[in-house]
């Protein structure tokens, strides 16, 4: 019985460099997974496990990946196509009207890469909470105890 041909199931460079390529491109794991000319996303993460290098070449292509939806947040900010819609009154009145649901579609495009990218790149993209020493370590307090003659 001849055998189907499936999804890829053995690691090669060329479609690890695809998936890394489309990773920072923007799309998903699961995206790329859809197509049937790519392993399926379950393979994608054994792979991770399984090769150093596939692994330092997709934490590069994640990070890519941050600074093209950086870009991206500035873009969908900045777009106000569609936030304007016409609509007629019951009168007959035709009026522009603000489109809400896609305000805040655009917000909420906004606001998932802003969370995603404080969460894998914190120190990028984060909220910075604290106050941070040199090399973003803690701060180092120094006390010094001057005498009486001292502060002659």
């Amino acid at each position: 019985m001849a055998k189907t041909a499936g999804r890829p199931s053995s690691y090669t460079p060329e479609a690890a460099t695809e998936i890394c390529s489309r990773i920072a491109e923007g799309e998903t794991v699961r995206q790329i997974a859809a197509d049937d000319h790519m392993p399926a996303q379950g393979t994608i993460f054994r792979w991770l496990n399984e090769h150093e290098a596939f692994q330092e070449q997709y934490a590069r292509a994640r990070e890519r990946q941050l600074d093209r939806w950086e870009d991206e947040i500035v873009e969908i900010a900045d777009d106000s196509t569609n936030d304007w819609m016409t609509r007629e009154s019951a009168s007959g009145r035709i009026d522009e009207v603000a489109n809400h649901d896609h305000i805040a579609r655009s917000r909420l495009r906004v606001d998932a890469r802003k969370w995603i990218m404080s969460k894998r790149l914190p120190r990028k993209y984060g909220e910075r909470l604290g106050v941070e020493g040199a090399d973003g370590g803690p701060v180092q307090v120094v006390v010094r105890r001057f005498s009486e003659e001292e502060g002659k």
